[in-house]
């Protein structure tokens, strides 16, 4: 009986004439630019100046592409420098191998470098680009179906995927959960519940980058759990659900303790910019309103004189009358 399944594709690589299209790159640089486009957006409807996100990112993707690839390497070392193991194949990026835990961290180092150049303070930063970098994974994951790896265990569901067999790498042919599928409509799911909450609780000072981090964290483990590929163990669990649960502790214990010490959100997220509008918008007012109380005085004193003028000679008839 034929089950029902989700296909893979047959290849990841598209070639225009010499160009290779890899499906695993093309997704990674979608996500990419879908985040920093929303990033923008909520930052601007922060007070900020649109394009600052961008610039900021120039900073920041490089070093979260390396730090992602660093951490995949170093937390699977064995197919690069275990042995029989190519340690060239460590470069090779678009074969897929990006560790999330390192794309953040060192990507929020370039961030941090960059916000440090704009004098943008970095959380409120981290705030208008969360939900944007749960999307972009969302996006990215699907760089895992094109090279047909990173699925769960097996399955006959009728959403099951369909891993065709590769004797070069000892990959087994059957019909696996779509773990992919679920992180990436986890971390849709994710960036709703941040734009939510940001909305409902106006949330600053970077606590909707570490809701993002939290609710991620949650997914991440249980989808962590369901993964068939080779990873090291301590205590019985995979590494990376002992990243996402130290992760999940920490982002938690930030959210409680940032709202004690600072609660509300940032005013100003960019103080060059948002400083300079205002001086020149308080110039303006200034100017108009001075112009316009003047003329209202003027029109005062233009109409009190006469009044005055012609009450004074009524005031002394008045009194000359009384006195003899």
């Amino acid at each position: 009986m034929d089950l029902a399944f989700i296909p893979s594709p047959s290849t990841g690589v598209v070639h225009l004439g010499p160009i290779p299209l890899r499906g695993y790159a093309f997704c990674i640089i979608i996500g990419v630019f879908v985040g920093v486009w929303l990033g923008n957006r909520r930052w601007v409807q922060r007070g900020g100046r649109s394009g600052t996100v961008a610039d900021i990112a120039v900073w920041a993707v490089p070093f979260g592409l390396v730090g992602g690839r660093l951490y995949h390497v170093i937390t699977t070392y064995e197919p690069y420098f275990g042995k029989n193991g190519h340690p060239l194949d460590a470069f090779k990026v678009w074969q897929g191998g990006l560790g999330i835990w390192g794309a953040v961290a060192l990507g929020a180092l370039g961030a941090w470098i960059g916000c440090r150049r704009r004098g943008i303070p970095m959380p409120a930063y981290a705030d208008a680009l969360a939900p944007g970098l749960a999307i972009g994974q969302a996006i990215g994951r699907w760089g895992n179906w094109f090279n047909q790896e990173l699925y769960g265990k097996p399955t006959d569901l009728p959403w099951a995927l369909k891993i065709d067999p590769d004797p070069a790498i000892g990959r087994i042919g059957g019909t696996y959960h779509p773990t992919f599928l679920y992180e990436s409509l986890w971390c849709l799911g994710v960036a709703a519940l941040v734009i939510w909450a940001d909305k409902r609780f106006r949330l600053g000072h970077g606590r909707v980058f570490a809701l993002y981090v939290a609710a991620y964290c949650a997914g991440r483990a249980w989808i962590e759990y369901m993964r068939v590929d080779e990873a090291h163990h301590i205590l019985g669990l995979r590494l990376n659900d002992w990243t996402s649960l130290i992760v999940f502790v920490l982002a938690v214990v930030y959210l409680v303790v940032s709202a004690k010490r600072a609660p509300g959100r940032e005013e100003i997220v960019e103080p060059e910019w948002q400083l300079g509008e205002g001086a020149q918008d308080g110039a303006t007012g200034t100017g108009s309103s001075k112009g316009a109380k003047d003329s209202k005085d003027g029109g005062k004193g233009a109409d009190a004189e006469p009044g005055a003028a012609s009450e004074a000679p009524k005031a002394a008839g008045s009194s000359g009358g009384a006195k003899p």
